[in-house]
């Protein structure tokens, strides 16, 4: 394909360049770019070939000169150089790469570059290259594809949340072992990313002059069974209706969320709601310990009175100091990384039916946390019960 310069082409070259789209299944786009040809001039040629008013060789175009075919094979060489250039850029990563590899990369762009300059920039020959198309796939390929398949399938049931240690015993628990370096491989490559963390804002007002508890807890966070301790706090999800006020009771032992209440409203009644939950559904025995920071809501006359009706021992966190409830904290972080920072919330009703489902479904059941082993906290509680029953 010889073309004439100043955006004059031959009849065989537009010929050929159509024959890239109607035979070889390029799109305009991918043809275009591989010839160095305007989008919408290559665009026009295909509409003319379909519609037979294309030219053929020998009409409409005078012969080139002898000149204007100098200029066009020179034309043609700059543009394989600059084609070249952009290549050693995309293909930078792939150079100390194997040869299966470099195979790999060129098959993935043969439709946007030609077959020849991608071999000749990654040094590999186009008869190998061509030769491994044809190969059957290897016993450890098929297995990689598989392997990928696993992956792809293990991070969207994990909600995209789970890093290359939690993400392998999951998929150990479907029958398929892989070991971490591996996963992280895979996940490079298949561009697979948790999702990120946000910064946000507490919700406690400490200014008030209600009655304060001591630190009893004083971050030993560490008990040796379920309802020992408890932990609790208040956050806040935008909606589109507004703020929606969610207080959580989480248990020390497991890391298990055991009561929750949500409202368009951080009130007293929230706490209380979501404590009289908690009690209902674990029954504890007298004497757990309650941590809470300072706010008003844990300080009221009425909340301390619920503590000391279900025998509990008041904890609290020192002025201004998030770490001594850090456990607490940790969940907020961890719902709005994975679920409320990916969402948008038209409604209250929208935000909690969500929130309840991530909690009761997801977190409590299914989330795998390395400090307990890689289990959920649901199966952590489990084995401490079965344990205590086999001993």
């Amino acid at each position: 394909m010889e073309r004439i310069p100043n955006g004059v082409y031959t009849p065989e070259f537009r010929s050929e360049a159509v024959k890239l789209v109607e035979q070889e299944g390029l799109s305009v786009d991918q043809a275009a770019k591989r010839l160095s040809v305007p989008k919408s001039s290559l665009g026009n040629w295909v509409r003319a070939a379909r519609l037979g008013k294309l030219p053929k060789a020998g009409q409409g175009q005078r012969p080139p000169t002898e000149t204007e075919m100098e200029l066009a094979r020179l034309r043609k060489e700059l543009a394989e150089v600059k084609l070249e250039r952009d290549l050693l850029k995309k293909l930078c990563g792939v150079f100390r790469e194997g040869v299966a590899v470099k195979y790999e990369r060129i098959e993935q762009l043969r439709h946007q570059h030609p077959v020849a300059v991608l071999c000749r920039v990654l040094d590999v020959s186009e008869s190998g290259y061509h030769a491994w198309r044809k190969r059957p796939p290897s016993a450890r390929q098929q297995e990689a594809v598989r392997l990928e398949t696993e992956i792809r399938a293990a991070h969207q049931r994990t909600r995209e949340t789970y890093g290359p240690k939690r993400l392998q015993s999951d998929l150990a628990d479907h029958g398929v072992a892989a070991s971490v370096d591996r996963i992280k491989r895979i996940r490079r490559r298949l561009g697979l990313r948790c999702k990120q963390k946000r910064k946000f804002k507490a919700t406690t007002d400490s200014r008030h002059a209600l009655p304060l508890a001591p630190n009893r807890l004083n971050r030993q966070f560490a008990v040796e069974a379920p309802n020992q301790a408890w932990v609790t706090d208040i956050t806040y999800i935008a909606t589109d209706e507004g703020w929606l006020y969610l207080a959580g009771v989480k248990d020390l032992f497991s890391g298990e969320l055991v009561g929750y209440a949500m409202s368009k409203r951080m009130t007293t009644p929230l706490v209380m709601q979501a404590l009289f939950r908690a009690v209902a559904a674990k029954r504890p025995k007298e004497g757990l310990l309650h941590h809470s920071d300072r706010g008003s809501q844990y300080c009221a006359h009425a909340y301390q009175k619920l503590l000391r009706q279900f025998d509990m021992h008041a904890s609290m966190s020192r002025k201004g100091n998030c770490w001594d409830n850090a456990p607490m904290e940790s969940f907020w972080g961890t719902l709005k990384t994975e679920l409320v920072h990916h969402r948008r919330f038209s409604s209250r009703e929208q935000a909690q039916r969500e929130i309840t489902e991530y909690i009761e479904i997801f977190y409590n059941r299914i989330r795998k946390q390395a400090r307990l082993g890689y289990l959920s906290p649901a199966a952590f509680n489990q084995k401490y019960y079965a344990e205590k029953i086999a001993a």
